[in-house]
């Protein structure tokens, strides 16, 4: 009955750390854990109540570490200590982890954090995309004001000029030049596109969205594509421009047909569109309690190696005739959702995840 009574104080007064991702252990004096957040209990394939009482070292393929961290703790020789570490866990490969060893506030308490270094990897790869993507958004943004006002010029003199030709096959060089002008205009037009139109705000149906991008992709390639759906429909709706969102996952579907040519031809080409619900994700620095992830598979033969780190760059594109600005426009679309898009390839699988945060 007292160690129950016991329990149930340490899950009021550290309940709080049941909301994080990480994994968290609250020890006692004797280095036993008196709280496990649900994070350690998903992580170790335990209920908290065999993993309450036990000693922490005995989780770890080398304790000692942890022991000289907790040493020194009590010792004050130091606030907190850092290392890394493999975490035992039943039935499953260990763990790799960041420990984070610090003081609790309540008397002769430590918290062990337990970062998995996936986790840790994931997190600097988003916060490279952040900042990638806001200094492409400048780049584009100056880049295309200083090419517009000159096309504007040229494509001017050129039409003067024209006027002022007598030979047809003269006049037919001032036209490529017009032509060329405007085509160039567009590419202009379609950089700014995302700075220049304000947000469409309203209630957004993910699910909706993808069945309008899967239709217009099937009309597009109605020959040798299979466009599967696996949608979780308890994903509630959220406040954002539905075509904006339209146009960025229909830029990531269309980039997968594309490459997806040689399946196409024989038959078997593949996308699939998934929906999940994701729990504790940070974006950049925000945390988000809920988040959309949309995912977006293909069984293409995967990115080239050499533009895989830049996919989201403009004008970097693996397709020949490509102009590189799908994923860049996809990127900045979701970006205005305080989302992001992640990559990950390989030949025969290649995943691009949009995540979205959840009211």
């Amino acid at each position: 009955m007292k160690r129950q009574r016991g329990e149930s104080a340490a899950r009021i007064a550290f309940g709080a750390f049941d909301s994080l991702a990480t994994l968290v252990a609250v020890l006692d004096a004797d280095h036993r854990v008196v709280f496990a957040n649900a994070a350690l209990e998903d992580a170790l394939g335990l209920p908290r109540r065999l993993v309450e009482g036990t000693l922490l070292v005995d989780w770890f393929q080398d304790g000692a570490s942890l022991v000289h961290a907790l040493d020194g703790l009590e010792r004050n020789a130091y606030a907190a200590l850092r290392y890394e570490a493999q975490l035992r866990r039943t039935q499953r490969e260990p763990l790799p982890v960041h420990v984070i060893v610090t003081r609790a506030e309540a008397p002769h308490r430590a918290v062990v954090e337990l970062v998995p270094l996936e986790a840790q990897v994931r997190k600097e790869r988003e916060e490279r995309l952040v900042d990638q993507a806001a200094a492409n958004k400048e780049l584009v943004r100056n880049l295309a004001h200083e090419i517009k006002n000159p096309l504007g010029g040229i494509r001017g003199a050129a039409q003067l000029l024209d006027l002022e030709l007598s030979t047809p096959a003269l006049r037919d060089y001032t036209q490529v030049i017009v032509h060329e002008a405007d085509r160039l205009q567009g590419l202009v037009d379609r950089l700014l596109a995302p700075h220049r139109s304000p947000q469409v705000v309203g209630d957004v149906n993910i699910h909706e969205v993808c069945e309008r991008v899967r239709t217009l992709v099937l009309a597009e390639y109605p020959a040798g594509l299979s466009i599967q759906r696996d949608y979780d429909t308890s994903i509630p709706e959220f406040r954002g421009d539905r075509e904006q969102l339209i146009q960025a996952v229909l830029n990531v579907v269309q980039n997968a047909a594309q490459a997806l040519a040689e399946r196409r031809a024989r038959g078997d080409a593949l996308i699939v569109l998934r929906t999940r619900v994701a729990r504790q994700v940070t974006l950049g620095s925000h945390r988000h309690r809920l988040a959309l992830e949309l995912h977006v598979i293909d069984n293409g033969p995967g990115i080239p190696h050499s533009i895989k780190d830049r996919v989201f760059l403009p004008l970097v594109s693996a397709r020949e005739g490509g102009s590189g600005l799908g994923l860049t426009l996809a990127q900045n679309f979701v970006q205005q959702h305080q989302g992001l898009i992640e990559c990950e390839s390989a030949p025969g699988r290649t995943v691009f995840k949009i995540v979205i945060p959840l009211p």
